[in-house]
C-alpha cells in the first residue's frame, strides 16, 4: 500500500486535487506590483473577453468565491420570492446547498422532479409547472440543471435544447449549473456555445474549483438583461473579490491555450481507466455508464469496507453506489494501485 495518504484522497472528489500548474503560475506571474481593486483590472477584463470568445456570445460575466453563491446568486436573480425553481432530486441545489437557494433568494421554493439517470427530462418540468395554477402553489420561474449531473451523466445538445424549449414555452428561465461543464464538454466535443446559450441556457454557472482553479466559479449571464444589479448582489454576499486579479487571473491562464479541456480529457479518461477495471473484478458493476469524470459502482459492502480500511476515500452516494472522481491530477498510477487493492481483497477466500 502506498505510504502517501493523499494518493488515497485522489477518488473521494474532484475539490480533493491541488491547483493545476497553470492556474499557480499565474497567480505568482500578478502579484507583483498593484492592480487596480474590486475588478476593474486588465486580468479581469482579459478574462471576460476570452470567455466571451469561448462561447461566442457578448455575455455578463461576474466572479464568485464557491459554487454555492454562485448558483443560489444566479437563481435569486432569476425568481421572485414566491416563486419557484425546477430541479432533479438530485441537483446539487437541492441535495447539498444547506438551503443557500432559498436563502438568497428570500424564499423561492425548489421543485423536484425525479431524476432520470440524473438527468431532468421535459416530461418533468411540465408535470411541475402544470401540477397546479393557484395562488398557494409557488409559481415556477426558472429551471436548473445540471451538466454532468451529480451522477455522473452528461446532458446532450439535443437533450439541453428540448429542456430549454419546453421552459421557455412556459415563461421559464434556465440556470445551467456547470460545477463540470468542461467534463462535459470534452465528453460531447461540441463548442461551449452549442451547449449552452445556443441551446437555450440562459445563465452558466461555471466551475472553476473542479477543474483546477485553486478557488472561484464564473457566472455568465448569456441574457445581460437578467444581470441588472447583480453586482449588487455579489456585493451583498460578500462575494466581491477586492484583489479581484487573484481570483481572475488562474481563469486566464487555463483558458488562454485550452489547458481546461486537455485537463478535463484528462479526467474522464482516468474514470474510464478505473471503470474498466472495476468492471473486470467479480462482484462489483457500474451503477451507471460512465460519461465524464466520475463512476458509481454498485460495489459490495465488505469491499467498499477492505478498501477503506487499506486508506482509500470514496463516497456512498445518491442510490447507495459507490462514487469514485478523478480530477485533472489524477494518475494512472493511483488508478491501478486502487485496482490491484481491490483485486487483492475481492480474491480472499470467504
Amino acid at each position: 500500500m502506498n505510504a502517501d495518504h493523499s494518493f488515497h484522497e485522489q477518488f473521494a472528489s474532484d475539490n480533493t486535487s491541488g491547483a493545476c500548474p497553470e492556474a499557480l503560475d499565474a497567480l505568482v506571474r500578478i502579484n507583483p506590483g498593484y492592480a487596480a481593486s474590486y475588478g476593474n483590472d486588465d486580468f479581469t477584463r482579459r478574462v471576460c473577453d476570452r470567455i466571451r470568445e469561448i462561447f461566442e456570445t457578448d455575455g455578463e460575466i461576474f466572479f464568485a468565491f464557491n459554487g454555492t453563491a454562485a448558483n443560489s446568486l444566479a437563481l435569486a436573480a432569476l425568481c421572485q420570492s414566491y416563486q419557484s425553481v425546477i430541479c432533479t432530486d438530485s441537483a446539487h441545489i437541492e441535495t447539498d446547498e444547506c438551503g443557500a437557494p432559498e436563502f438568497f433568494s428570500n424564499g423561492a421554493k425548489l421543485l423536484v422532479s425525479a431524476n432520470q439517470g440524473g438527468k431532468l427530462t421535459p416530461r418533468g418540468v411540465l408535470d411541475l409547472v402544470d401540477r397546479r395554477s393557484d395562488i398557494h402553489y409557488p409559481r415556477p420561474r426558472a429551471v436548473s440543471l445540471t451538466q454532468a449531473t451529480e451522477m455522473g451523466s452528461v446532458y446532450s445538445v439535443a437533450e439541453v435544447q428540448a429542456l430549454c424549449a419546453v421552459a421557455h414555452e412556459r415563461g421559464l428561465h434556465v440556470h445551467m449549473d456547470g460545477a463540470r461543464f468542461v467534463n462535459a464538454l470534452a465528453r460531447l466535443g461540441c463548442s461551449a456555445a452549442d451547449v449552452s446559450w445556443r441551446a437555450g441556457v440562459d445563465v452558466l454557472c461555471l466551475g472553476g474549483t473542479k477543474m483546477g482553479l485553486p478557488l472561484g466559479e464564473a457566472i455568465i449571464f448569456f441574457d445581460r438583461r437578467l444581470a441588472v444589479d447583480f453586482a449588487y448582489r455579489c456585493k451583498q454576499a460578500g462575494q466581491l473579490a477586492s484583489k479581484m486579479r487573484f481570483l481572475s487571473a488562474p481563469w486566464l491562464a487555463v483558458l488562454e491555450d485550452d489547458a481546461w479541456l486537455r485537463h478535463a480529457r484528462h479526467a474522464n479518461a482516468m474514470a474510464e481507466r478505473l471503470a474498466r477495471g472495476l468492471q473486470a473484478v467479480a462482484g462489483v458493476e457500474l451503477a451507471l455508464p460512465v460519461q465524464a469524470n466520475g463512476v458509481f459502482v454498485r460495489l459490495p459492502g465488505a469491499l467498499a469496507q477492505s478498501l477503506r480500511d487499506l486508506g482509500w476515500h470514496f463516497y456512498e452516494f445518491i442510490g447507495g453506489s459507490a462514487r469514485f472522481m478523478c480530477s485533472w491530477s489524477t494518475t494512472e498510477a493511483a488508478v491501478d494501485a486502487l485496482l490491484a487493492d481491490l483485486r487483492r481483497v475481492a480474491a480472499r477466500p470467504g
